[in-house]
């Protein structure tokens, strides 16, 4: 009887430590996967910032044609009518 107890206690402790040891894995990966998601999230809105800054800047650039095109446009239209 004693030995059987024995064993039963011995397999419970191992399960036990066999779970703690599972847990324990499982929680390092999971702070690693939020460390990798984070990384790629911090990497996309970078990446964002510089597109935002680039379209911007090409914004202005075809704006300010734009506005260069209609005063040339209005300056043809009003030698065509000398009214």
């Amino acid at each position: 009887m004693m030995e059987i107890l024995a064993a039963v206690t011995g397999a419970s402790i191992t399960v036990a430590a066999v779970g703690l040891g599972n847990y324990g894995r499982r929680a390092t990966e999971s702070r690693d996967a939020v460390i990798r998601l984070t990384a790629a999230v911090e990497n996309v809105a970078t990446r964002l910032n510089i597109l935002h800054t680039d379209m911007k800047s090409r914004d202005a650039e075809v704006f300010s044609r734009l506005r260069d095109l209609e005063a040339a446009v209005a300056r043809l239209e009003g030698s065509k009518n000398p009214h």
